[in-house]
């Protein structure tokens, strides 16, 4: 029986065949100019070799036509590296706006992911074929480094940092998924598998986690009332705090006179660092919730909060006489 050895993974992703056209093309220039070179070194070690012990080498002079030759063209070579690269690298960087928004927090060692709707995997991601898919990450601990072969994309997962990747799966199946960064003693074992499913399937499979899961801006509404942030953020401009409601995606002015925009990583910084960009008009009052809460829940917080912009906001009242208090720092072992 044969072996199978594929030159790469299976293309799986709508980005992947640009990847591997781009990989190709640089195996190829630089192979062509490896033989080239090869190739002129033995010519002219034949051609100019000395053939007698009294001989003598002869002048040459520039050849200004080969001079701008060998300039020209590497450079118009280099500068359609850069183009072609740049344009993969763009496409590959910014997910579009209808991407499914699922969250991922790489810890020792394991993944652990939740999807819209608060059904939560650990070393799996279910996503649906043909739907662009945005994962937002960010390491509890070290550096790691989600990598998806078949896929073609990869990021480093920062402590105290967001990012990001994305993709849209093109084949059902299954593919791996791996750590890529040296993470400790178990690194071998951060792996798992995203499993690409047909979207008929995919919703089936997230009804089936309706009775365990609840959406993380649930989850969060919970969470802003036991940590007693509605005493300061109130809907009214007398309070304490600022107002919360349309405020993620806008831009605020601080007290020391910079403008930021709200995004996630704003809004993380302002729950676990509040004294390091107060908003103008308010005084440092808030008090650090870093070392008090995870970052999963920082997460859901986050999550509640952005609801409050898009109008489809679970109140604190509501969720918490609909169902039992949130659980302030869970956490899942492997």
């Amino acid at each position: 029986m044969p072996l199978e050895f594929p030159l790469f993974p299976e293309a799986a992703s709508t980005t992947a065949g640009q990847v591997d056209a781009l990989y190709l093309f640089l195996i190829a220039v630089s192979a062509l100019f490896s033989f080239l070179i090869a190739a002129s070194v033995i010519y002219c070690a034949v051609r100019f070799r000395r053939r007698s012990p009294d001989e003598v080498g002869g002048t040459f002079h520039a050849n200004l036509l080969m001079e701008v030759t060998w300039t020209i063209i590497p450079l118009f070579i280099v500068l359609g590296v850069f183009f072609w690269g740049a344009r993969v690298f763009f496409n590959q960087r910014y997910a579009p706006p209808d991407a499914l928004e699922i969250t991922g927090i790489a810890k020792q060692w394991m993944w652990k992911f939740q999807h819209p709707d608060g059904r939560r995997e650990i070393n799996e991601i279910h996503v649906p074929v043909g739907q662009p898919v945005r994962i937002q990450l960010i390491s509890q601990d070290v550096i790691h480094d989600l990598f998806l072969p078949s896929f073609r994309v990869k990021t480093d997962v920062l402590p105290g940092r967001y990012t990001d990747l994305w993709f849209e799966a093109t084949k059902a199946g299954s593919y791996h998924l791996f750590c890529a960064e040296y993470c400790g003693a178990e690194h071998s074992r951060m792996i798992g598998q995203v499993v690409v499913m047909e979207p008929g399937e995919y919703e089936s499979w997230l009804a089936g986690g309706a009775a365990t899961s609840r959406p993380p801006a649930e989850v969060g509404a919970e969470l802003f009332v036991q940590l007693t942030c509605n005493t300061c953020h109130t809907e009214s401009a007398s309070g304490r705090g600022p107002i919360l409601r349309g405020l993620v995606g806008s831009e605020v002015r601080l007290s020391d006179g910079r403008t930021v925009e709200v995004d996630d990583a704003y809004l993380r910084e302002s729950i676990l660092e509040p004294a390091s960009k107060v908003v103008a008009g308010f005084q440092p009052i808030m008090p650090t919730y870093k070392g008090q809460i995870s970052e999963e829940n920082v997460l859901k917080l986050i999550a509640y909060i952005k609801s409050l912009s898009v109008g489809r906001e679970a109140t604190p009242e509501a969720v918490t006489a609909a169902g039992a208090p949130a659980e302030i720092s869970p956490e899942e072992t492997p």
